[in-house]
């Protein structure tokens, strides 16, 4: 390529990218200002309204002047919204906070924003965070500030605006902490600083700080209650103790899981679930049980055995038929006049299954006015009623007030016979949840109505997609909502067989670790008798409690805690397995990033390291033998990845009911790879044969970079390139292999392309990390070959 073809080409990409930039001063830095003193200067142009109408400590006029001072706001930033609001750090610790919001506007649309809290009290800066459209700016890779550098940068920053913190801080190891390697410049630092008690920290009270990978502080927030009194004591028993004592407590819960993007055919995962839990570390009790009221169920199935048989899909009713068979099962008034029903197929992506349904509405009258409306769903193929909803405006509801109210026990009761008589064909599947008496009483009293949850276990496991809910209104014991979402899949009767309930908790031990921290307790006190913290709650909600009749008094216990490790996806554990599953796709995955041995001292070595942790390339025994030849498979799956972010492409069910290619089916591991690459014109069908294991040249690589970059079209023009490669006339892709040549992703070796060579799996993931840096700069031109 000659000097004036490259500068044509480099101006052309370079013109598709431009964009501009927010300046750099709008961001916060190591190099902030100190804070103000008391007489911080005059209200700055730009403010939303002169004059203080509310009476703090700190006024707005000094809340502005305050949050210029302690960061950088350029001068095209404006004042757009003032608030004052309170803050609850525990329910003890009431802030009064200024939010004051700055934004940038360009031919009137927002092209960033600055949003600064200031202590109404005592002025002091609470939280701070920049936003910017940016998008097409170029990042800076590798990364001019890393992690370490980036907590060295946040450190300064909290000095700075928080002294007295500074040395009651200990460096969260895991918060914000990225297993894999970035894939592209444009990365934020999460940090996170907790509150140290003595040497044992304090995980609920923290200071967060976002640095980006230019070293600007983005993002800044206090998360303290400095009206919290610890008590120095030490734990009864020691880290392996407590460990020994959790494992004896873990109780595992199977469940059934159907990943969304599974690959097909889709089949429900068995698993095991463990909720965290917490110790008392003096007592070696129980502090917090693992269980919460939501996880509470009868013992009892609704029924022993099903009551009917399940329905027959096809019945594809009429809108009369629709309509009668919800008056058949709910207690619609011979008054109440029809006034809407509608029609409505939908295809479910993630199943490719397609439903239909009726969806009636009627209006209640009450003589000539209204009164209220029922809206009911019904799928039109099966006759289930999904949904039911009835309103009636309270002035013209019948006059219950006098009445005995219903019990949680009555509507219970009504709720289930429903229930049954709806999905009789899964009575012996569902069971009740238990609510707490707390629970009941703030249904009865606030919500004026009780909630009944059911939800699908079959066999000891739970289906959590599977549930139902009845609401019952508590005066009249009418059913107000119900609620029903059941998938038509059929679990085996009998759970199959799992490993034991001691591997499970075992592997989830491994998921955990085992932290000392304190916990705050909240005592509450009406009166001078104890009272527990929901009821308390709802009493100080509803205005029942007034004055100085409620007491709260907050206390620190020490504790020990299962916190996840820090992962980059999502797990569950396969019952039958123990292997670790993505909860995404259902693929087998580890805790522990993959990490290839024989990558150490390579020339490639950052380059391979990005591909592994992206799983572009897989790593056995331990090595990912960079100098071996890059397959067809491999290449298309580390393009695609490169192309959207790190992440596997979504394949609906609906997409996988043909391959494109006879040797690549929807089992193989570059099915989704490569079907994306082909709806992305990346390649072509052809013969239909991909030969997915098949050896790649370089000029092969230098088409399909070309054609992701979207420069195919300009490539095909090989007539507007001078190239003086050695081997021109062994170049068949002139124009791809001009361009990959510019635009320094792929390099000459003594002058020569060598287009029939076969590329390493060390080339190919320097290529790549190439291109990523070069289509971060280049804007999608519209020259793609679609």
């Amino acid at each position: 390529m000659n000097k004036g073809n490259r500068h044509w080409l480099v101006t052309l990409c370079a013109a598709v990218a431009l964009t501009a930039a927010m300046p750099g001063a709008a961001f916060a830095d190591s190099a902030v200002p100190p804070g103000p003193s008391a007489g911080a200067g005059d209200l700055p142009a730009g403010s939303v309204k002169e004059g203080n109408p509310v009476d703090a400590s700190v006024s707005k006029t000094k809340a502005e002047a305050l949050a210029r001072s302690y960061v950088s706001i350029p001068d095209d930033y404006k004042l757009q919204n003032v608030n004052l609001y309170n803050s609850m750090n525990g329910i003890d610790n009431i802030r009064n906070i200024w939010r004051l919001s700055f934004v940038k506007l360009v031919n009137g649309k927002q092209k960033g924003g600055i949003e600064v809290s200031i202590d109404a009290d005592s002025g002091q800066l609470t939280s701070y965070q920049a936003r910017v459209e940016e998008p097409n700016a170029k990042p800076s890779y590798p990364l001019k500030v890393n992690r370490d550098a980036a907590r060295t940068v946040a450190l300064s920053f909290i000095a700075k605006q928080s002294p007295g913190y500074k040395d009651q801080l200990r460096f969260d190891e895991d918060y914000g902490k990225d297993l894999k390697p970035p894939l592209n410049g444009q990365v934020v630092h999460s940090l996170r600083f907790d509150r140290l008690v003595g040497d044992i920290a304090y995980m609920d009270n923290y200071i967060d700080v976002d640095v980006d990978s230019e070293g600007r502080v983005l993002r800044y927030e206090i998360n303290w209650n400095d009206k919290l009194v610890f008590t120095q004591t030490k734990p009864s028993l020691s880290l392996e103790e407590a460990a020994a004592k959790i494992q004896a407590l873990a109780k595992p819960v199977l469940f059934y899981m159907t990943p969304y993007q599974m690959k097909a055919p889709r089949q429900p995962i068995l698993g095991y679930s463990l909720a965290p839990i917490t110790l008392d570390a003096v007592t070696g009790e129980l502090a917090v049980s693992p269980n919460s009221a939501s996880d509470q169920w009868e013992t009892s199935p609704l029924a022993d055995k099903p009551l009917g048989s399940k329905p027959q899909t096809g019945k594809a009713l009429t809108r009369e038929q629709a309509a009668q068979a919800i008056k058949d099962a709910f207690p619609i008034p011979q008054d109440a006049v029809q006034s809407d029903a509608n029609y409505n197929e939908y295809k479910d992506d993630s199943s490719g299954v397609t439903s239909s349904s009726w969806n009636i509405s009627w209006q209640l009258k009450d003589g000539n006015k209204e009164a209220g409306s029922i809206h009911a769903s019904i799928d039109s193929d099966t006759g289930v009623i999904r949904s039911y909803s009835s309103y009636r405006f309270q002035e013209n509801a019948a006059d219950a007030s006098a009445a005995k109210r219903i019990t949680y026990e009555e509507a219970k009761t009504k709720a289930v016979e429903l229930v049954k008589k709806q999905l009789p064909w899964l009575a012996n599947q569902l069971f009740v949840r238990q609510p707490s008496e707390i629970e009941i009483e703030r249904q009865n009293n606030g919500n004026n109505q009780y909630s009944i949850a059911i939800n699908r276990i079959v066999d000891g496991a739970r289906i959590d997609n599977d549930s139902i809910q009845v609401n019952i209104d508590a005066q009249t014991g009418d059913v107000r909502e119900y609620w029903v979402n059941v998938s038509g899949v059929d679990y085996p009767a009998q759970t199959p067989p799992v490993i034991s309930v001691k591997q499970a908790v075992d592997a989830w031990l491994n998921f955990y670790k085992l932290e000392l921290t304190y916990v705050t307790e909240t005592s509450f006190q009406i009166n001078g008798e104890p009272v527990p913290a929901e009821k308390y709650k709802l009493m100080l909600a509803s205005g029942e409690l007034q004055g100085d009749a409620g007491d709260v008094d907050s206390k620190t216990k020490l504790v020990y805690r299962l916190v996840p490790k820090p992962m980059d996806e999502s797990v569950l554990l396969d019952a039958q397995t123990r292997q670790w599953r993505s909860t995404e796709t259902g693929d087998v995955t580890t805790l522990v990033k993959p990490k290839a041995m024989d990558v150490e001292g390579h020339w490639a070595q950052r380059e391979l390291e990005l591909m592994v942790a992206y799983k572009a390339l897989d790593v056995a025994d331990g090595k990912v033998r960079p100098n071996q030849i890059v397959t067809r498979g491999e290449l298309i799956k580390m393009l695609v990845l490169a192309m959207n972010s790190g992440r596997p492409p979504i394949m609906y069910a609906s997409d996988q009911a043909a391959a494109d290619f006879a040797d690549v089916s929807s089992s193989s591991a570059y099915y989704v790879y490569v079907q994306d690459a082909v709806q992305q014109n990346l390649i072509d069908i052809g013969d239909g044969s991909f030969n997915p294991e098949g050896k790649v040249n370089r000029e092969e690589m230098a088409e399909l970079i070309v054609r992701a970059l979207g420069y195919n079209s300009l490539a095909e023009h090989d007539e507007l390139f001078n190239t003086s490669f050695k081997d021109l006339k062994k170049v068949k892709q002139r124009g791809q292999a001009a361009i990959v040549v510019g635009l320094h992703i792929m390099s000459l070796t003594d002058g020569n392309f060598l287009p029939e060579r076969q590329v390493t799996r060390a080339e190919a993931s320097a290529a790549f990390f190439r291109f990523l840096t070069e289509r971060a700069a280049l804007k999608e031109a519209p020259l793609r070959n679609d």
